[in-house]
């Protein structure tokens, strides 16, 4: 995969003054910014079943099952640029749904706006936006230069250290048109690209004009995304109830050339949550709704947690009620505990199987060979 990244650090001193300088944030902005807390209104991530992941077309037809009291409006905002003293749907009205898919550590955007002028033929910034900033592990902090604790430190390097390196902004032009679909703020443009996002839009209105347009569109959240590209990156895990910060602005230019009527309609209620994701906003993970859950369904994970015993501890994660296990290790043993440790007495490659009983009959999951030993 190609990348933007242009290499700055001229050999391994350099790459280490930005890995330091990235330790002293993290252990400075864990003291200097303790005090404060992003805020949970009880805001929620909608988990759609793994056969209705949203296809990626600027279109609203597979957002139908997602429920109407998730969905975040212009209600929700404020303009705490002071131009709008309160939401003007003839001026601006917006409708965003976030969903995420077990087993896939991305967050899905569906976002719906109106606007009486829409504004984007500059090469710059001044673009309708959305800005979006997300913090996968609720971690905290600042994420810019501008608001790192130690000011002394040169610029570029207080940049390159840490400047969207653990929490993300995403600065999404609504459109784009005759440049890159979002400004990813920091020193790692990677993430904007596949396999680490995707959008689409659907419009048909020109600069100037009123009319609708809808975006839809994918990011994957990073615990660490660093300068150096993707090879290093860690993504953050979702999982079921899990609280992510994540908050946004909607940026809404509504002339080329006067500022004054610009509308920054923001979710947080703190100006400089764009530099900080602890003053912006906490969404929970829901899990999957339970019209989409099986009545009974067998399924369990296993981990070696002792190669040189050959031990094996296997983990139950069958849905519906269940009241009753049954496993066969593949090596003529078998158990009746929910989640059991196995040592095996030979090294091989096992096909191991767990049925399991309940008031809605009985299901079985086999793994062919996963289970191999030395």
């Amino acid at each position: 995969m190609q990348t933007n990244y242009q290499p700055v650090n001229q050999g391994r001193t350099r790459y280490a003054r930005w890995a330091t300088t990235a330790l002293l944030f993290l252990v400075a902005g864990s003291v200097q910014f303790a005090a404060f807390a992003q805020e949970d209104r009880g805001y929620k991530v909608y988990q759609f079943p793994a056969n209705m992941i949203p296809r990626i077309d600027g279109k609203a037809d597979d957002w139908v099952s997602f429920p109407v009291e998730y969905v975040v409006g212009t209600n929700q905002l404020r303009d705490d640029s002071g131009h709008y003293p309160q939401p003007d749907s003839t001026n601006l009205h917006v409708k965003v749904r976030v969903a995420w898919v077990k087993g896939l550590n991305r967050l899905y955007f569906l976002y719906e706006a109106y606007d009486n002028y829409w504004d984007f033929t500059r090469p710059d910034l001044h673009n309708d936006t959305f800005e979006v900033v997300v913090d996968g592990d609720l971690s905290g902090g600042p994420l810019i230069a501008e608001q790192h604790p130690n000011q002394e430190l040169p610029l570029m390097d207080r940049y390159f250290a840490f400047h969207g390196v653990q929490a993300q902004n995403y600065h999404i032009f609504m459109p784009a048109v005759g440049k890159d679909w979002a400004l990813a703020w920091g020193s790692q443009p990677w993430i904007k690209r596949l396999p680490y996002a995707n959008i689409a839009y659907s419009y048909d209105f020109k600069p100037g004009q009123p009319g609708k347009l809808t975006a839809e569109f994918w990011i994957t959240p990073f615990d660490y995304a660093g300068a150096e590209g993707p090879s290093r990156a860690v993504e953050s895990v979702l999982t079921d109830n899990k609280k992510i910060g994540l908050t946004w602005a909607v940026i809404d230019y509504d002339d080329v050339n006067d500022e004054t009527k610009k509308g920054f309609w923001n979710l947080s209620k703190n100006h400089k949550m764009y530099g900080n994701s602890s003053l912006g906003t906490i969404f929970t993970l829901l899990p999957l709704a339970e019209k989409y859950q099986p009545v009974l369904a067998a399924q369990w994970s296993f981990s070696v947690t002792d190669a040189a015993q050959r031990q094996v501890t296997f983990t139950d994660e069958s849905q519906g009620k269940v009241t009753k296990w049954r496993w066969d290790f593949g090596d003529g043993s078998t158990s009746g505990v929910r989640s059991p440790v196995h040592q095996y007495q030979a090294a091989g490659k096992y096909i191991v199987v767990l049925t399991i009983e309940g008031p809605a009959g009985t299901a079985r999951m086999s793994k062919v060979w996963d289970v191999a030993l030395k």
